[in-house]
């Protein structure tokens, strides 16, 4: 199993609108893909400035993980990019599970 973790910290003034539309728009629009076979919002607990949001995309293979990068991540990005930019530091992170 491979996680791809997005870790977004976004601007208290468009948290409640962007979480909207990641959980109405966004993150339907990543699994639509067809690519993961689950995922997972945390917000996390402490936060200083901002708020922090881990957005957690389960996928069978680095195969699929890659077509995902190649095919649909550039698009999606730019969306993210283009409607909340100046609002949100971002970083991604793939994990392999070790069971």
């Amino acid at each position: 199993m491979i996680l791809y973790s997005v870790t977004v910290n976004i601007d208290e003034d468009v948290e409640t609108e962007w979480l909207n539309w990641m959980k109405e728009t966004h993150v339907p629009n990543v699994m639509n893909t067809g690519l993961f076979v689950s995922n997972k919002i945390f917000r996390l607990v402490h936060e200083e400035q901002g708020s922090t949001y881990s957005f957690q995309y389960f996928a069978k293979n680095l195969d699929d993980l890659n077509i995902y990068f190649e095919k649909h991540a550039p698009g999606l990005v730019k969306e993210h990019m283009d409607k909340y930019k100046n609002k949100h530091v971002a970083f991604r992170t793939v994990l392999e599970s070790v069971d």
